[in-house]
């Protein structure tokens, strides 16, 4: 939220038709006077319900605009639902709009209910119906429709931050889907950004009213940085002073005076680290008592809860009030540091571009210190686009304490003139479909078709005739594409038609008892069942066809033993991620690995067929240690997300075994997911049970000799509390548990 400070606008909101209650909270929180982009939305007509494109700069108030429409949609009866794109948006947006919770409407005694929702997508979600506002992130509330979840009905208004991601080539296809459904509906839609170039047509596909506007609280001050000098865009210069740290160290030391912040982005996690090792050095003189009081709580909770390698060099460089900030980084160590910039703790943070996608942390000056990134998918460097350079000058500024923000990249080798002329006067890229990518589009006609009990050719089209990808692209590139998918599906057998079985033989709709045809003569399809539990898995379908026929391969479970097996499997899947490809200095551990294990793969296996994150996923349930993963150039964030994606995906082969009827792989592959999501070797799986108890303390356990619940439930807390990592209160705790535990068997 915003305009707590330096209110700019003539329209107050205590004239605002809204509830007196509302308009009693924000007066508590410091509220009085829309910006200009609040006051344009209202005039626009956003408490008459009108559906709205937001795309104005960071900070210019965008969630009070959703939250005043939230509160209009309350007093009609009606629920809210706000998507973002991450899990730790979505967290952000909680917390504020649980500041509703003290209202209550339409005469009702009971209080506003805000959840929030971010994982399980196999889930109805009918336990969220309780609730008046939803939070949850575009994938989540993608799988509730595909759920139908009962209460879907009843939201009055859908709210979609970041919409900028419809440009992002493995989520965006999911967010244009949502909104071409919405858009369809009779509930009022906001789309939020701060970085939409061709607004126009997007608010003209959306249906929706455009507020457009470059208006910001904080001046956005942009220059390039060459030989001590900044060069700003209007044409003035400012000397900076010069030091042996480089450019970028410089340019944020600058930024620190009258107690500044800077952010410093930089184009790979190495670097990221190497800049805030330089920067803690430049500034080591700089750091009073005062300082180090402020950040040690940050210090201290980084140490207790994130105790591997990576932790304790980020836990070095915050001592000196900086910090680095990357992917690589655990979610908890992430979050600290977040929290440490927010209250003014770290001084400078450094950070690969992903932070500018993600949670709002301004500063007063953001440094790009180069024009390239690192793409993970392609496995080098990519200069960065224009959309990606705006979302980073989003971070410049903050509100509360600068008048303006400033937004310097770094020239190195590059022509100052063409930096400016590309970057600070260039447009962003143009918003633009990735449904064209077939393997998306496969997934949401698979999708699209398991969300009813049938559906008609002519239907699809026309929900696919909503899609930004009709309005961008002609129907002679589209329809190809198209036919390509539900040919796949239907070869494959996720889809059939009605009439129609696999056979080539007509067949009679069990359901409806009627043939192919609809009474408008179109063709008409329907998932199998195998189709349908692929789409509520909320998996591709070809990863749901690769575990199909691997499972098929597989006849009895005594001949071999199938961890390596299986996740080799989910690896090669093309949900799996992140996927690390092998470096030439893994070629000979992954050599000795065939060699070894060769017959227990499913399918012929050699050098070229395996990753380093099946290294990595093997090694973290076989508990090597976090220096061996960090040798492998897999660092705690790598860890979590690759635990997170095959978590997810064994859960789905789980329940595609069930399905097929391969019920004696079931255990087998529910005592490997416990593995992959502790870290433990199967002696380890009945410890790890317990609460408090992880990977680390349950070995200790393990070798002082309590090797199952019963050894904890009968020792005596003393010789329980003297095991390293345990202590009394612990000890206590878990020999409670393991009773009880037992007692329920």
């Amino acid at each position: 939220m915003s305009n707590k400070d330096g209110s700019v606008g003539s329209m107050l909101i205590k004239d605002l038709p809204i509830s007196k209650e509302f308009k009693d909270l924000l007066n508590s929180l410091g509220y009085s006077t829309l910006y200009p982009p609040q006051q344009e939305a209202i005039e626009a007509g956003l408490l008459d319900g009108k559906s709205m494109l937001i795309a104005t700069p960071t900070a210019s108030g965008k969630t009070l605009i959703a939250m005043i429409a939230s509160v209009r949609a309350l007093e009609h009866g009606s629920k809210v639902v706000y998507t973002t794109p991450l899990r730790a948006l979505a967290n952000e947006k909680y917390d504020e709009f649980r500041l509703l919770e003290s209202l209550a409407f339409n005469g009702r005694s009971s209080k506003v209910r805000v959840m929030i929702s971010t994982g399980d997508y196999d889930s109805s979600g009918e336990e969220l119906g309780s609730a008046d506002i939803i939070i949850t992130t575009n994938e989540k509330m993608d799988s509730l429709f595909r759920h139908r979840a009962s209460w879907i009905s009843d939201v009055g208004l859908f709210v979609f931050d970041e919409v900028h991601m419809l440009a992002d080539r493995e989520r965006g296809a999911t967010l244009e889907m949502m909104l071409a459904r919405t858009s369809m509906s009779n509930a009022q839609v906001l789309a939020l950004s701060a970085t939409v170039s061709n607004a126009e047509e997007i608010a003209s596909w959306l249906n929706s009213i455009l507020i457009n506007t470059e208006w910001r609280p904080t001046k956005l001050v942009e220059g390039v940085y060459s030989h001590g000098l900044i060069h700003y865009s209007n044409g003035t210069t400012t000397k900076i002073a010069t030091s042996a740290y480089g450019a970028s160290i410089d340019l944020a030391i600058d930024a620190l005076k009258d107690e500044g912040q800077a952010l410093v982005f930089a184009e790979s996690r190495k670097k990221a680290v190497s800049l805030a090792l330089k920067a803690a050095e430049a500034i080591r003189s700089m750091i009073g008592d005062s300082d180090k009081a402020k950040i040690k709580p940050y210090i201290d909770e980084l140490i207790e809860k994130d105790g591997n390698e990576l932790a304790e060099r980020l836990a070095e460089v915050m001592g000196r009030c900086v910090a680095f900030h990357h992917a690589g980084l655990s979610p908890i160590a992430r979050r600290i540091v977040e929290d440490a910039f927010r209250d003014r703790a770290l001084k400078i943070l450094t950070a690969t571009p992903t932070l500018a996608a993600g949670v709002n942390l301004p500063a007063r000056r953001v440094i790009i210190s180069s024009i390239s990134r690192y793409d993970m998918e392609y496995g080098a460097n990519m200069s960065i686009t224009v959309n990606e350079y705006k979302q980073m000058c989003g971070r410049a500024g903050r509100p509360k304490y600068d008048t303006h923000g400033e937004a310097i990249i770094v020239a190195g080798s590059h022509d100052v003139d063409e930096l400016i002329e590309h970057y600070i006067n260039g447009e962003p890229e143009p918003l633009r479909s990735t449904l064209v990518d077939e393997r998306m589009l496969r997934m949401h006609v698979l999708a699209s078709i398991a969300m009813s009990d049938s559906i008609s050719i002519k239907d699809l089209n026309d929900l696919f005739a909503h899609t930004l990808l009709a309005r961008q692209y002609s129907a002679r590139y589209i329809t190809p594409k198209f036919e390509s998918a539900l040919e796949y599906l239907v070869v494959e057998g996720l889809v059939e038609e009605l009439g129609i079985g696999r056979d080539g033989r007509k067949n009679v709709d069990r359901d409806n008892d009627k043939d192919e045809e609809n009474g408008n003569g179109s063709r008409v399809l329907r998932a199998t069942r195998f189709g349908r539990r692929v789409a509520m898995l909320y998996i591709d379908p070809e990863t749901a066809v690769l575990i199909r026929d691997a499972l098929t391969r597989i006849k009895r479970v005594k001949d071999k033993d199938l961890t390596l097996a299986l996740l080799h499997l989910i690896t090669e899947c093309p949900d799996f991620y992140p996927k690390l490809q092998l470096r030439s200095s893994d070629v000979d551990e992954v050599k000795m690995l065939i060699d070894e294990y060769g017959d227990k793969f499913i399918y012929e296996v050699d050098e070229h067929s395996i990753s380093r994150s099946l290294l990595a996923l093997y090694a973290w349930i076989e508990e090597y240690s976090d220096k061996h993963l960090l040798n492998l150039g897999v660092e705690p964030g790598d860890m979590y997300r690759m635990v997170d994606s095959a978590d997810w995906l064994l859960y789905s082969m789980y329940e595609l075994a069930l399905l097929l009827g391969k019920k004696h792989l079931l255990s087998t592959i529910e005592r490997l997911r416990a593995r992959v999501e502790h870290g433990v070797k199967e002696e380890l799986l009945e410890l790890v049970r317990l609460e408090g108890i992880g990977r680390v303390r349950a070995r200790a356990l393990y070798n002082a000799g309590f090797h199952d619940l019963k050894s904890i439930a009968d020792a005596s807390e003393s010789r329980l509390a003297s095991v390293r990592g345990i202590g009394y209160t612990l000890a206590s705790r878990i020999r409670e548990e393991a009773s009880r535990l037992l007692s329920k068997k």
